[in-house]
């Protein structure tokens, strides 16, 4: 029995967001309606859910704000945008915060769906993606456990925060290959942001002080472009997923 997704739909415009309701649950959808930011934000710390579509302008909280602040809460988790606004710097500020599609009103119900459908595959698929992602590596003298936030070596063992934990995977999937700068902002913080850019720089120092005692180890600047884990020749770095262990 395939469980229904279940959508958190922010639309202030009661008979519209009552249609749509019913022909998304039509659709095998299970559906929550709030009427305006502040209860979808609510609605939003309460329950899981699989997808979010979100009204721009709203009273109380704009669908901007919402947007901004469930993605800081769960990057992972996909919405996108109604809207009668069509201006080109609208859709571009929606993208900017994360959205996966920007939707003009008036809109066709079964295209919708249709972008819904693809939004929650592409969603699965990178889940899965993740999922099929080793979580164990030797880094040197270092083993690191990512699902115990765990950086080990023969005499201690450092409890390492989760964004600390997340900097470390990517650095050990790349390992001795550049890690773009841009690219890891991107995937730990759901954008690219200037200041995000400065605090993911903390934590590669923050790395860089538990690696040190290990000289065959290090984490490297590329000029304006990123960073790379480097092991020396004849050190290597193994990675075996849960499953080997």
């Amino acid at each position: 029995m395939n469980i229904p997704k279940k959508i958190l739909l922010v639309e202030d415009d009661t008979s519209l967001g009552f249609l749509l309701m019913e022909y998304l649950e039509g659709e095998g959808f299970e559906v929550k309606l709030c009427r305006d930011g502040v209860s979808g934000l609510q609605n939003f710390r309460r329950s899981a859910f699989d997808l979010c579509i979100l009204d721009v302008m709203m009273p109380k909280l704009d669908g901007f704000t919402v947007a901004e602040k469930i993605h800081a809460s769960n990057p992972d988790l996909p919405f996108l945008f109604l809207t009668a606004k069509s201006l080109k710097a609208d859709r571009l500020k929606g993208f900017s915060v994360g959205a996966q599609d920007y939707i003009t009103k008036p809109f066709d119900e079964e295209e919708l769906v249709c972008r819904i459908n693809v939004i929650l595959k592409r969603a699965k698929n990178a889940a899965q993606l993740e999922a099929s992602l080793p979580t164990k590596f030797n880094i040197g003298d270092f083993q690191f456990d990512y699902n115990r936030q765990e950086l080990a070596s023969e005499n201690q063992v450092f409890q390492i925060t989760e964004k600390e934990n997340e900097v470390l995977r990517l650095l050990c999937l790349h390992k001795n290959r550049i890690l773009r700068r841009d690219d890891a902002v991107e995937k730990i913080y759901g954008k690219k942001d200037y200041f995000l850019g400065r605090s993911f720089d903390v934590f590669i120092s923050r790395l860089r002080k538990l690696l040190k005692t290990d000289d065959n180890v290090s984490i490297d600047n590329v000029f304006k472009v990123g960073f790379i884990l480097n092991v020396k020749e004849g050190i290597t770095t193994e990675s075996t997923s849960e499953s080997k262990n």
